[in-house]
């Protein structure tokens, strides 16, 4: 063949390809068909290589082999095309130069090809050494070439494979995958082929079976026994769904994409017909079907692994040990005496939980009792859920010395909870854009009650030590694991969810027969459980009118420490993003402040309270040598603002810093690591018009978030203000950037350099996506001599700057600023006088 012939071949064969693809998404758009899709992709591809093949005339005693997906004859449009080019010895200089024309070509026509040139040895060293390359291998597929190379390749793989070993590479495998996606289906940016209940996780069953000789299909492992024929059905439908979302989602991206980014939820949601609900996005009805999918996935999984398991690994026959008439331990693990048990007695299903938690030695439930708890939801009826005895043994998991979260993640897993809680299982799966959150509401609810679970356990004393000791002194304190369950359980109703929430708490205590003290305080909780958030992080601690009314609120201290461990477990319980020291600190503030007050029982005059910071300052004045008078000066130039604001600790700080240049005529500006993480700044300069916006623009520069700042202006015409910073970069640099700052901030502010303004930067997808309309509030202060401007809007790059250049160019004075960033979100909270304010508020 000639070249100017070879160049036309191959222009053909690449606008051969073009055109099938374009003709496979046309039939798809047209009549969706996933099985028939991929057949289709992985014949015309078959065509367009042996085409190659054939062009470049390879030596007939070589063989080119398909792996992986396509290997298995099940190609995604934009999936990379997997080859095995099979050599009986190694290549030769001719063939080597052969092989890379092919490759090239494949290239060349564009096909997205990951190849490997290998003998049968090769073959055989490198799956010995790569539990990747052994499963890849396992679903090779001859496409052309010399067939009894492909024979002795497939008999030596045989000859060499270890099927229980497999097994156990499989599933320790599928162990760390789960490790990396944190364990759980319900990221709000999932990934359909690789996530907890993916449609990895049926490739893996399917891998097995093929090595151990079950079979390739879901048939296949029905006709072993492995699954019932309702088994079989389901997860069809679950393959499918996750088939057609994978497709759909390459032919939107236009390339290889697997996560279910903000990006494309919506034009999926468009592609399956789905449409907003009052009170969801088509892409959160989306998602939510998708979430049941891949929990379902994960349920069917755990149940043939275990009965792949029990054939592959059989263990030395043992008699079972009996519980009681219902269950009995076999291997270690929960087991149910009939196939029948659950329909016989249904409510041995929340038994079969209690047990769990009982009985420190067992390992799980067996897959007969899986499948049939799986089967057996439909009896959890009104009248399950009305029986004194269900409701008893529903109560008693909240209350047991162990294996709380366990089991109750276990019967959220296997829908128990959504069915004995009907209100649960509305929030199953259900999306949260709010900003902050980034699990779905069930999720986030197991989160919290991890979270309180973790403060009564001595291991994790360490962490937070405060909550650790506080949880024991309240009486019953398995009652926040019932308000963890309702505080958010009404959530995407409509309406404040705080509210409907404490309807469904009140219902449910009631119903199991709580006290009424404890009722009350469930209740309570569910209806206030924002609440002390809101303080802590949007109120001024100091001001001894914020602490009193708090207290008035939570009454006396059990309610304040319910609410506390509660707060405190919620918030970490949204973001890894979202929990830092600072709002730990907050928290603690609040609780320590209201319990004095609710102690004393009588409000604290603030002249008394400036008197005790005082002292307190002064005693750790003298820990360096200063005299006794060395305050009188600079204490003199601050009011009662300044005192009540600041700590003692503070306030000995700026002492031990100006005490001796009040009057100075350049900038100081120290800092040092903050106690709670992060650093501290402080600024001390004559005041300027500007000085809020230079600051805030320096530390956006330096790649620094401002978590609070407290502005304070002395009675002779100096800022004196304080920061508390935390490194965005997460860099843990705090420490060399102490010297930095006190020298580049001072030098700016001394020569009035030009203000900083913050680099841009692009808004998260969430943010793009799923925008929060920003609302801007101004109103004043109940002696109406300050003003109070709030603003709450999707956190971006020089957001505070903008803030603070904005109230400059309208000559408003800035006296303090609360600064409360909820993951994407902020809430930031301004005290403000002068200016054009009186007529904002009209």
């Amino acid at each position: 063949m000639t070249q100017a012939l070879s160049f036309q071949a191959v222009a053909h064969i690449k606008t051969e390809l073009k055109n099938g693809r374009q003709r496979l998404r046309e039939q798809y758009e047209a009549k969706p068909d996933a099985g028939r899709l991929l057949t289709a992709h992985c014949k015309l591809i078959d065509r367009q290589i042996k085409a190659l093949w054939k062009l470049v005339n390879v030596p007939e005693e070589v063989a080119l082999c398909a792996v992986g997906g396509y290997g298995r004859g099940e190609l995604y449009p934009a999936s990379d095309i997997d080859l095995l080019i099979l050599l009986p010895d190694e290549p030769d200089e001719v063939l080597q130069g052969q092989l890379e024309q092919l490759i090239g070509l494949f290239w060349d026509i564009g096909l997205e090809v990951g190849h490997s040139v290998r003998t049968l040895d090769d073959c055989i060293r490198e799956a010995e050494a790569d539990i990747t390359v052994q499963t890849a291998l396992i679903e090779a597929r001859l496409l052309t070439g010399c067939a009894e190379l492909f024979a002795r390749f497939e008999q030596r793989l045989n000859d060499f494979l270890d099927v229980p070993a497999f097994f156990k590479a499989k599933r320790l495998e599928q162990q760390e995958r789960y490790l990396r996606f944190q364990e759980t289906p319900y990221s709000l940016e999932a990934n359909c082929k690789e996530s907890p209940g993916g449609l990895r996780d049926l490739q893996v069953i399917l891998w097995i079976a093929s090595a151990a000789g079950y079979g390739r299909t879901w048939r296949d492992l029905e006709r072993r026994g492995f699954i019932t024929n309702e088994e079989t059905i389901q997860l069809q439908r679950c393959e499918r769904f996750l088939q057609h979302l994978r497709i759909r989602l390459h032919y939107t991206v236009r390339r290889r994409e697997d996560r279910l980014l903000f990006d494309h939820q919506s034009a999926l949601a468009q592609q399956f017909g789905l449409e907003a609900t009052e009170s969801r996005r088509a892409s959160e009805v989306l998602m939510q079907r998708y979430y049941r999918t891949a929990k379902a996935i994960t349920q069917l999984n755990t149940i043939l692994l275990q009965n792949i398991a029990a054939d592959l690994l059989p263990q030395a026959a043992q008699d079972p040990e009996p519980i009681n008439a219902r269950f009995q331990i076999v291997q270690d693990m929960l087991d149910i005496t009939s196939d029948q048990a659950f329909e016989h007695e249904p409510s041995a299903i929340l038994e079969s939980f209690l047990l769990l938690q009982q009985h420190p030695e067992l390992r799980g439930m067996t897959a007969p009792t899986l499948r049939a708890l799986w089967h057996a939801r439909s009896h959890i009826t009104p009248a399950f859920r009305k029986n004194p005895y269900n409701r008893a043994l529903f109560l008693q998991l909240f209350q047991s010395q162990r294996g709380i979260v366990h089991e109750f993640r276990r019967m959220n897993q296997y829908g128990i909870i959504g069915r004995y809680l009907p209100a649960f299982g509305k929030i199953v799966g259900q999306m949260q854009h709010d900003l902050f959150h980034v699990y779905t509401v069930d999720q986030h609810i197991m989160q919290v009650l991890r979270n309180l679970r973790r403060f009564t356990m001595e291991e994790f004393a360490h962490e937070y030590p405060m909550c650790s000791r506080l949880i024991y002194t309240l009486d019953r304190h398995w009652l926040l694991y019932i308000a963890a369950i309702f505080h958010d359980i009404a959530k995407g109703r409509g309406g404040d969810h705080s509210e409907l929430g404490t309807s469904d708490a009140r219902e449910f205590c009631e119903n199991h027969s709580l006290h009424p003290l404890d009722t009350e305080l469930v209740v309570w909780l569910v209806r206030n459980h924002l609440v002390m958030s809101q303080v802590a992080q949007k109120e001024d601690l100091s001001d001894p009118d914020v602490i009193r009314d708090f207290a008035e609120r939570v009454g006396d201290e059990r309610h304040l420490t319910a609410l506390y461990l509660l707060t405190h477990a919620d918030i970490r319980g949204t973001s890894p993003k979202v929990w830092n020291h600072w709002k730990g600190k907050l928290l603690a503030d609040l609780y320590h402040l209201t319990l004095e007050r609710l102690e004393s029982k009588v409000e604290t005059a603030p002249h008394g309270v400036i008197v005790e910071r005082q002292k307190e300052a002064l005693r750790l004045l003298r820990y360096f040598a200063l005299s006794d008078t060395v305050q009188e000066r600079l204490w003199k130039q601050l009011d009662t603002v300044y005192f009540l604001r600041h700590s003692a600790e503070e306030i000995a700080w700026h002492t031990r810093s100006l005490y001796y240049r009040i009057y100075n005529d350049q900038p100081v500006v120290k800092a040092r690591p903050h106690e709670e993480g992060g650093l501290q700044v402080m600024v001390y300069t004559l005041d300027q018009p500007d000085l809020f916006a230079r600051v805030v623009g320096f530390f956006a520069r330096i790649g620094y978030s401002i978590l609070d700042a407290k502005i304070h202006t002395t009675r002779h015409g100096y800022a004196l203000d304080s920061f508390v910073l935390i490194d965005t970069t997460d860099q843990r640099r705090d420490r060399e950037m102490v010297s930095y700052i006190e020298h580049e901030l001072g030098e700016r502010l001394r020569t009035q350099a030009a203000l900083d303004v913050p680099p841009s930067g692009r808004l998260s997808r969430q943010v793009k996506h799923f925008p929060i309309t920003p609302e801007v509030t101004i109103r004043p202060d109940d002696k109406a001599t300050h003003y109070l401007l709030t603003v709450v809007c999707a956190d971006r790059p020089g957001l505070l700057y903008t803030i603070a250049t904005t109230i400059i160019r309208h000559g408003a004075n800035m006296h303090t600023a609360k600064i409360t960033t909820l993951g994407e979100r902020v809430e930031d909270v301004f005290l403000l006088s002068g200016g054009d304010l009186s007529q904002s508020t009209g």
